[in-house]
């Protein structure tokens, strides 16, 4: 039987392109989620490395690569639930990567590998130019993974936009969403939080949204404002700024009593 309760914890991180740094940084934060009683732990996307693109690409690792070993060595050593917000994954085209979101077992095991779908091309009003597609494989999969604390599917960031993709998760019977970000600070300041709840709200489901925050280079700010949101919509928790982490609960009761009070996804049409 799944988990009545227990605390999520999302991770806030200022990744750079010093990559034992970062992972220092990781673990150190998964360590604190952990102390305070996190059993379901997040990091950000590109929480590994943010940097040059060619940086990115020779920094490419499998899923037995040192990166996702070091983070199953403390999800086994803490007995935690470790999600790897999003790293690098190598993949046949040299010249591209996968944006690979790994959720990592509280034995160490990977439990569920998701390749982000959703690729971010933008040039946005602020003068900066994203072109995702140029770097990165799409994945073609959605993905849930049933554990001991419940369903829970994997997205990241950009797919946020896509609604489609979280009613296919919810229709797995998602019960955990996981949406850890990049999200830039000039679309971060009026989107973020918005497209958080109503991802939540439209899907009776509860969302933890590790993010990156800050200044990571002279070209690359984020917004911030970890969270985690309620099948309500409410914001439980938030990271402020800076690096660190927030917990709130996951309650199983609350979850079947916002479902059974507003039973919006068994009236579906479409």
């Amino acid at each position: 039987m799944a988990a009545p309760t227990y605390l999520l914890g999302a991770v806030q991180m200022t990744s750079t392109a010093d990559r034992s740094r970062n992972l220092e940084t990781a673990v150190r934060l998964v360590n604190e989620a952990a102390d305070l009683g996190a059993r379901l732990i997040g990091l950000p996307e590109n929480f590994a490395y943010m940097g040059p693109e060619e940086g990115r690409r020779a920094g490419a690792e499998t899923l037995e690569g040192p990166t996702v070993r070091a983070l199953s060595e403390v999800a086994r050593r803490r007995g935690v639930y470790v999600l790897a917000g999003s790293i690098a994954e190598k993949v046949d085209d040299p010249g591209k990567t996968a944006n690979t979101s790994v959720l990592i077992a509280d034995d160490g095991r990977v439990a569920a590998a998701y390749r982000k779908i959703h690729l971010f091309d933008v040039s946005i009003p602020d003068g900066a130019r994203y072109a995702e597609s140029e770097v990165v494989v799409p994945g073609d999969k959605v993905v849930i993974a049933p554990t001991p604390l419940g369903r829970v599917g994997l997205t990241v960031c950009y797919d946020l936009r896509f609604p489609e993709l979280y009613r296919k998760l919810a229709g797995l019977g998602a019960e955990v969403i996981t949406i850890p970000a990049a999200f830039t600070l000039f679309t971060g300041k009026d989107h973020w939080e918005v497209l958080l709840r109503a991802r939540a709200i439209e899907n009776l489901a509860y969302v933890m949204a590790p993010a990156q925050v800050g200044r990571h280079s002279a070209s690359r700010q984020t917004f911030g404002n970890a969270m985690i949101v309620d099948p309500w919509g409410v914001v439980l928790a938030r990271c402020p700024d800076g690096e660190g982490v927030c917990v709130a609960p996951f309650r199983r009761e609350r979850l079947e009593q916002v479902r059974q009070e507003l039973p919006a996804l068994k009236h579906r049409k479409l």
